[in-house]
């Protein structure tokens, strides 16, 4: 029996085939990007910050965190989520808020990959801060420019 993700996945794939291009706009993906390390809190190691102000914040730079597949989407992006903190090291929260952008890739079996779009919050902050994941290819993984990156307890 399929089930209703597969059933769902494949009629936003049918729905949205049309808005594919055969051609990526992502442009940060490196596949000779490092592979990602886990900390022993089952976060993401995270050493570098972006200059880059588009990075995470914008569709066609999103946060590449492949981590080895695609089967797992939610932990992996958990454990890049939860290795961040606020400009202050604020402790953060998130929720995703939808899955957007569908792009051409490789490394999914129905030949489209989708961004998942979360809402990064924390304690005195005026404006939530919206952040593009995309767990399908890989690139540098930094913290994006206005956070910061979690102390290790």
């Amino acid at each position: 029996m399929i089930s209703k993700k597969i059933i769902v996945t494949l009629i936003i794939l049918f729905l949205s085939s049309s808005c594919i291009s055969t051609k990526s706009t992502l442009k940060n993906v490196d596949d000779n990007a490092p592979n990602l390390k886990l900390a022993k809190d089952n976060t993401f190691v995270i050493t570098e910050y972006s200059k880059n102000k588009k990075y995470g914040y914008d569709k066609d730079y999103p946060i590449n965190i492949f981590y080895y597949n695609t089967y797992n989407e939610q932990i992996n992006e958990e454990r890049f989520l939860n290795a961040l903190a606020g400009p202050k090291g604020e402790k953060i929260s998130f929720t995703k808020l939808e899955t957007c952008c569908p792009f051409p890739t490789k490394r999914s079996t129905m030949g489209a990959g989708f961004l998942n779009v979360y809402e990064i919050r924390w304690q005195g902050q005026k404006k939530p801060v919206v952040l593009y994941l995309n767990i399908y290819e890989k690139g540098a993984l930094m913290c994006p420019v206005g956070l910061s990156i979690r102390k290790k307890e």
